[in-house]
């Protein structure tokens, strides 16, 4: 065992919280370089920290270790959220995971298909009619929207337009409190992030209490009826699952799917997507690998331990960083070029990957949903479009927090394949 390259520094004075949140691919990228390992020591949140940016340490940190190291009982996620599967830790999670599975696998599954088709065909059927670019991320953020709020709350936006509106209202304002100080201070003629997210979780959570309540059909009626640990837990997994997150990660993974099939010289390979449902898929792993929607994920060591042979002593924090996983150049040959192919038969490096995506003891319960609904979208936009950017020359460097996109939304100009041919 090793002792870990880098140092935490002086308490308070030697966070570098700023440092990384300003740009967390920079900032990993220059100490990477500076301690030449991708696993080192920094004070992140005022605490020591571990920074996991290789797949070896990834799999370790997220399967093997995964009892080990824990989610933080005391981050701001389970202040917003309360106690969800996603927050908790131990038997808790366990068994919250094992209550909510059937609402996301089987017939459960299956009869999501048919409404997220009718969502797809809906928000996507009138990109070409303007003539005019297309800002694609707000296109694919309301297409999420619409999907989550239906699916999960019984609320569609064609029979129930103001009440739509007056919950995605309300997830804008609770997501942005999340992202905030979290500082709740209210004086005449201006109120706190955080102070408008508290209120806005508050309405929201009598939209839910009343759903459950009163609401007997699709995964509303399924979800009140299943065994939590406490009265409360059905209306706070419903709030995560309503909550803007979902929508910004879907929104931002269709939108890096359009930048890199964009263009004439992607045409073939967006013709062969249409036909070959495996070759969609490798697109879609390759887009995830290189543009992961979250930068990674945190965890606190609960006792003393290991991470690629270093020491990691307890309450010390542990973060991955999904960007720099994605491209490790021990499993990623040319890690930094858009090659689908790399998919193709049995890649050695294609399950260490998919635990960074979120497989693991705590992987992603909506994962299967997840993927449905992405390849619905992709075949839809496949199926009836050429695009490409427009204008050709535009600033895709992308931001990465709270959840990547392109800083500078794109825009981007759709054709009709039924209007290409008859021209």
């Amino acid at each position: 065992m090793s002792k870990l390259p880098g140092n935490a520094g002086a308490s308070l004075l030697g966070d570098k919280s700023l440092d990384f949140y300003r740009d967390p691919v920079i900032f990993c990228q220059q100490l990477i370089e500076k301690y030449h390992s991708r696993v080192f020591l920094c004070r992140l949140l005022n605490r020591p920290t571990v920074f996991i940016c290789s797949v070896e340490g990834m799999r370790e940190l997220l399967c093997e270790k995964s009892t080990i190291f824990l989610k933080d009982p005391t981050d701001l996620m389970t202040n917003i959220y309360g106690d969800t599967v996603v927050t908790t830790n131990g038997e808790e999670a366990c068994l919250l995971r094992l209550s909510l599975n059937s609402l996301f696998s089987g017939t459960s599954l299956k009869s999501s298909a048919d409404y997220i088709s009718s969502v797809c065909e809906r928000s996507l059927k009138d990109l070409s009619v303007s003539g005019q670019p297309q800002c694609i991320y707000s296109v694919f953020k309301r297409l999420g929207t619409e999907l989550v709020l239906g699916l999960f709350l019984n609320v569609r936006v064609e029979e129930q337009p103001e009440v739509f509106q007056e919950i995605m209202q309300l997830c804008t304002e609770h997501w942005h409190g999340l992202i905030s100080a979290p500082v709740k201070v209210k004086v005449p003629l201006w109120t706190s992030g955080f102070a408008k997210a508290l209120d806005a979780r508050s309405k929201l959570m009598e939209i839910i209490k009343d759903k459950l309540e009163n609401d007997k059909q699709g995964f509303v009626g399924s979800l009140a009826s299943l065994p939590f640990p406490n009265s409360g837990s059905a209306a706070q997994h419903l709030l995560l699952f309503i909550s803007a997150l979902i929508p910004k990660a879907l929104a931002s993974l269709l939108t890096s799917f359009t930048l890199a099939l964009g263009g004439p010289e992607q045409r073939d390979s967006r013709r062969e997507a249409l036909h070959d449902p495996d070759h969609l898929q490798r697109i879609l792993l390759e887009v995830q690998r290189l543009w992961p929607p979250f930068i990674g994920g945190r965890r606190i060591a609960e006792k003393d331990s290991t991470l690629s042979d270093f020491c990691v002593p307890k309450d010390y924090g542990a973060v991955y960083i999904s960007y720099f996983i994605h491209r490790d150049p021990e499993v990623f040959q040319q890690p930094d070029s858009f090659l689908p192919e790399r998919w193709s038969g049995r890649n050695a490096g294609q399950e260490h990957l998919l635990c960074s995506f979120g497989n693991g003891t705590r992987s992603c319960i909506g994962s299967n949903l997840t993927d449905i609904f992405l390849k619905e979208a992709c075949r839809y936009l496949l199926k009836n479009y050429d695009w490409y950017l427009d204008p050709t020359s535009q600033d895709l460097d992308y931001k990465w927090l709270p959840v990547s996109r392109p800083t500078n939304l794109p825009s981007l100009s759709f054709t009709r394949l039924d209007q290409t041919i008859s021209d």
